[in-house]
């Protein structure tokens, strides 16, 4: 895969309102909500440190750094043409972010010798032993990593600073082999359930965890993401909740 793309194989998208502007490929993968709500659940303040493992283009960094001014940003990225993007997305959104183009089998040793008070991801949700290939490869590589969800949660617990946070998003079917990972070696575990409309089953789920911590498993009420039971036209149906994160840079609060 190329490390770039040319400007007319991208698009330029809005994602909190404007305030953050994210250039992506018209094909392969494409941020949505996801990452905007992974942001949103990052209990981060000025000062801190944050590192974004699997970033993409940047989306979740980007968010969380229009968010909270004055982080310290980094991101590891497989693809080297998405790490490009991040980097250019960074610089033309005014954000400093060091990004780096690797495979979490073997971060640079800058990165390995480094922990970070926040460590945040976006895994792929499939696994490729039991997935159907793509028929683009970017955006097959970023559903369906070959690395297992508990050695890339293993990743993300390694760069955790002590009583620093790891925050991921993952398919809801997925939670358990989450716990299991994070069973016995990190505490003060949240889990945040994401719905598309009222009374479904969630998809997603949003969980952190606290590096050497404790505290009593929590699990937040559902985040209702549209109105009514269905979709009944192309406008826009999000619930007020979530028109909040995702538009206007809201605070989601699973973890206190």
């Amino acid at each position: 895969m190329t490390s770039t793309w040319a400007d007319e194989a991208l698009t330029r998208d809005a994602f909190l309102g404007g305030r953050v502007w994210l250039r992506q490929p018209r094909r392969g993968y494409r941020a949505g909500t996801d990452p905007v709500l992974l942001a949103a659940a990052v209990e981060a303040e000025p000062g801190q440190s944050v590192l974004d493992i699997g970033c993409g283009a940047g989306a979740a960094l980007l968010c969380l750094g229009a968010r909270v001014p004055g982080l310290a940003l980094a991101g590891v990225e497989l693809q080297p043409g998405y790490a490009d993007l991040a980097r250019r997305n960074a610089a033309e959104n005014g954000l400093e972010a060091e990004i780096h183009a690797a495979d979490l089998r073997a971060l640079p040793a800058t990165l390995k010798a480094r922990r970070f008070d926040h460590v945040i991801s976006n895994p792929p949700y499939f696994d490729r032993a039991h997935s159907r290939p793509g028929p683009v490869a970017a955006k097959e590589t970023a559903f369906a990593d070959g690395m297992p969800l508990p050695d890339w949660i293993d990743a993300m617990a390694r760069r955790v600073a002590p009583l620093g946070r790891l925050t991921l998003i993952q398919r809801a079917e997925r939670l358990p082999e989450i716990i299991a990972a994070l069973h016995g070696r990190m505490g003060g575990i949240a889990v945040q359930p994401v719905v598309s409309r009222a009374g479904r089953i969630a998809e997603r789920v949003i969980v952190s965890a606290r590096q050497s911590g404790r505290g009593a498993f929590r699990l937040a009420s559902p985040l209702v993401m549209h109105e009514g039971r269905q979709h009944l036209s192309d406008a826009e149906d999000f619930t007020p909740e979530a028109m909040k994160i995702l538009r206007y840079g809201g605070k989601l609060r699973i973890a206190s």
